[in-house]
C-alpha cells in the first residue's frame, strides 16, 4: 500500500491499517487509489510503495516510480519523410546547380545528375525539402528502431498469406478430383446412390472454408511498441459464457482481481446452488485435489518439525509416499481402538434388539407436567450423574469424604474424623473424640477460674556492659538519662573542637550509669544501621 507521509499511529490505528492491506491482497475490499484515479496494486511491497519523506506527499501515489525528472527539451518525434514545403519557378541564387532547391548543393544532391543543371535551363526546378533537427535524449539516440513505421511489415505478411491461401486452394483441388475419380469408377446402377453421397461429401468439402482456416489460424502480433514477436493461438473458451465479473454488476459485491482474473468470493451467494455454475475461486482451494494437497503440506511439516527427514519440495513423492502410509496406519488405529471398546463394553446397537415403544416412538406409560415443564406423575425423577466417580468408600468408610461438615472443616460424616484417607473408627470414634471435646472445656473452664491477676513489679534496668558486672546492679533511670545527655555534650565537643573550652576539667570517677551511657552511645562500624543514628 502506498503510503502518503511517515507520522505517528496508535496501536489500533495500526492493527486497522493492518487489516485493511489483508482484506486488500484479499479481495475482499476495493484496492486503493492514487491522485490520478488510478488503483494501486496492493500487492507492490512497502518499500516500493512508500514515497520519500523529501517529496511531501500528500496522497497515496506511485509517481515517486516513475520517471517524474523529464527533460521538455528532449522529444520522440522522428523526421517526415519525403515531405515538401516549397517549390520555386526560376532558378533562386544559391541554390542546387542540378535539380534547384534551396536544402541542399549539388555535391549533396540525391537527384540524377542532368545533362544541363537546373542553373542554366531555369526549368523543372525541384521542391525544396522540410529539414528538421531532433534533441534525443540517451536512450532516443540508442534506439535502433527509432522511426521505424510498422505497416511497412504487412507487406510480408500479405506475402506469406498469400502463399497459404495458394496452397490451402491446390490441396482442396487435389481433394475434389479424387472424389471424382471414385465417382467414375463406380457402376451405372450404384451410381445414382452414389453420386448422391459424392454430392454430399463435397458439399462438407466446400464448407465455409473460412471458418476453418480462422479455427486453425494462428494470429501472429508483429513488433509493436506494445510488445515483442509473439504468436497468439485462437482462445477456444466458449463466447456464450458470461465472465465472471459480469455475474453480479452490484458495486458491493464479490470484488474481481483483474491482473490475477480471480474473484475469490461468490458473486451469488443468495442463488440456487444446483442452477449456478461458479460459485468463487475459494470453491476450488476447498475441494478435490486442492483440499488433498493442503492436507499433505500440512503433513510434510508437521513431520518436518518433529524431526523426520522430509520436504514437500525436495522429494515430493517421498512426502506423498508418507502422508499414504500415516492415513493407512491412522484408520488401523481407529478400527483397533473401535473394536477393543466393542470387546470391552459390547455394542448395543447390533446385539441387542431396540424394544418396540422405541421402534414405533410411543408407549403406554403416562406422564403428567404442571405449567411450567416439570413431572408430576408417571416418572421419577433421574439425578444428574457427573464424570467423577461416586459412591467409592475407602478404609472402611460407609460415606464419602466431604460429607460432613464442622468448625470450618471437612470429614466424614461415619466417623466424623477431618483426616482425609484416615481408617474409619465408627461409633467408638464418634464417642472418643465428643469426650476428649468434653474434657478439653472443662481444663479451660477450670484454668480461667483458677487464674489470677500478677502482682505489677517495678522493672528493673540490668546493666549490660562489661564482663564483670555484679547480677543484682541496678542503674536509676534519671541517673542514666543525665548520664546520656552528658555523653552527647562530650560527642559534639569531639566533632568541633571550636566549642572546647580553655578551663577543661577531667572527672576520673566513672559511674555505672556513665558506663551505660557510653555504650548506648557508641557506634558499632559492623552495625548496618549506623548512617541512620544521630
Amino acid at each position: 500500500m502506498a503510503t502518503a507521509s511517515v507520522s505517528f499511529k496508535s496501536r489500533e490505528d495500526h492493527r486497522k491499517q493492518l487489516e485493511l492491506e489483508e482484506a486488500r491482497k484479499a479481495g475482499l475490499a476495493p484496492a486503493e487509489l492514487d491522485e490520478d484515479g488510478k488503483e494501486i496494486n496492493p500487492h507492490i511491497p512497502q518499500y516500493m510503495s512508500s514515497a520519500p519523506w523529501y517529496l511531501n506527499a500528500q496522497r497515496p501515489s506511485l509517481k515517486h516510480q516513475r520517471k517524474w525528472k523529464s527533460d521538455p527539451n528532449y522529444t520522440k518525434s522522428w523526421y517526415d519523410r519525403g515531405a515538401k514545403i516549397y517549390q520555386a519557378e526560376k532558378y533562386r541564387k544559391g541554390a542546387c546547380e542540378n535539380c534547384g532547391a534551396m536544402t541542399h548543393d549539388k555535391k549533396s544532391c540525391m537527384e540524377r545528375p542532368r545533362k544541363t543543371g537546373a542553373k542554366f535551363t531555369n526549368m523543372h526546378i525541384a521542391p525544396d525539402e522540410k529539414v528538421e533537427s531532433f534533441e534525443l535524449d540517451y536512450d532516443g539516440k540508442r534506439d535502433r528502431w527509432n522511426g521505424y513505421d510498422p505497416t511497412t511489415y504487412s507487406r510480408v505478411i500479405e506475402q506469406y498469406e498469400a502463399r497459404e491461401e495458394a496452397r490451402r486452394k491446390y490441396l482442396k483441388e487435389q481433394q475434389l478430383k479424387k472424389l471424382e475419380e471414385k465417382n467414375g469408377k463406380n457402376e451405372e446402377e450404384e451410381a445414382s446412390s452414389e453420386e448422391e453421397e459424392d454430392e454430399d461429401k463435397v458439399d462438407e468439402a466446400k464448407v465455409d472454408e473460412s471458418k476453418q482456416m480462422d479455427f486453425a489460424k494462428v494470429e501472429k502480433r508483429v513488433r509493436t511498441t506494445g510488445g515483442g514477436s509473439t504468436g497468439t493461438v485462437r482462445n477456444l473458451r466458449i463466447r456464450e459464457d458470461t465472465a465472471k465479473y459480469l455475474l453480479n454488476l452490484d458495486v458491493n459485491s464479490a470484488y474481481y482481481d483483474p491482473k490475477t482474473r480471480s474473484m475469490r468470493e461468490d458473486p451469488l451467494p443468495d442463488m440456487d446452488p444446483n442452477e449456478k455454475f461458479y460459485s468463487g475461486d475459494n470453491q476450488n482451494r476447498l475441494s478435490g485435489q486442492a483440499l488433498e494437497f493442503k492436507q499433505l503440506t500440512v503433513h510434510s511439516h508437521e513431520a518436518f518439525e518433529k524431526g523426520q527427514d522430509i520436504h514437500m519440495q525436495a522429494a515430493p513423492s517421498q512426502a506423498e509416499l508418507l502422508h499414504r502410509n500415516y492415513k493407512i496406519i491412522k484408520e488401523k488405529l481407529k478400527s483397533q481402538t473401535k473394536d477393543t471398546i466393542v470387546e470391552k463394553y459390547g455394542n448395543a446397537a447390533s446385539d441387542e434388539a431396540l424394544p418396540r415403544e422405541l421402534l414405533l416412538g410411543q408407549s403406554e406409560r403416562e406422564i403428567e407436567y404442571d405449567r411450567t415443564g416439570r413431572i408430576i406423575k408417571g416418572q421419577d425423577m433421574s439425578l444428574p450423574k457427573s464424570k467423577y466417580e461416586e459412591d467409592i468408600f475407602i478404609n472402611n468408610h460407609t460415606s464419602v469424604w466431604g460429607s460432613w461438615w464442622k468448625d470450618h472443616q471437612w470429614g466424614y460424616k461415619c466417623c466424623h474424623q477431618t483426616v482425609r484417607n484416615s481408617y474409619c473408627t465408627g461409633t467408638a470414634g464418634i464417642e472418643a473424640a465428643e469426650a476428649v471435646n468434653d474434657l478439653m472445656r472443662a481444663n479451660i473452664a477450670r484454668k480461667e477460674a483458677s487464674d489470677e491477676k500478677p502482682v505489677q513489679q517495678e522493672e528493673k534496668r540490668l546493666a549490660t556492659w562489661g564482663t564483670e558486672v555484679p547480677e543484682d546492679l541496678v542503674l536509676d533511670k534519671k541517673l542514666l538519662a543525665d548520664a546520656l545527655k552528658k555523653e552527647d555534650e562530650r560527642k559534639k565537643e569531639e566533632r568541633d573542637e571550636r566549642k572546647r573550652k580553655y578551663n577543661v576539667k577531667w572527672n576520673d570517677e566513672v559511674t555505672a550509669e556513665d558506663m551505660e551511657a557510653y555504650r548506648m552511645k557508641k557506634i558499632h562500624h559492623d552495625d548496618p544501621m549506623k548512617d541512620f543514628l544521630n
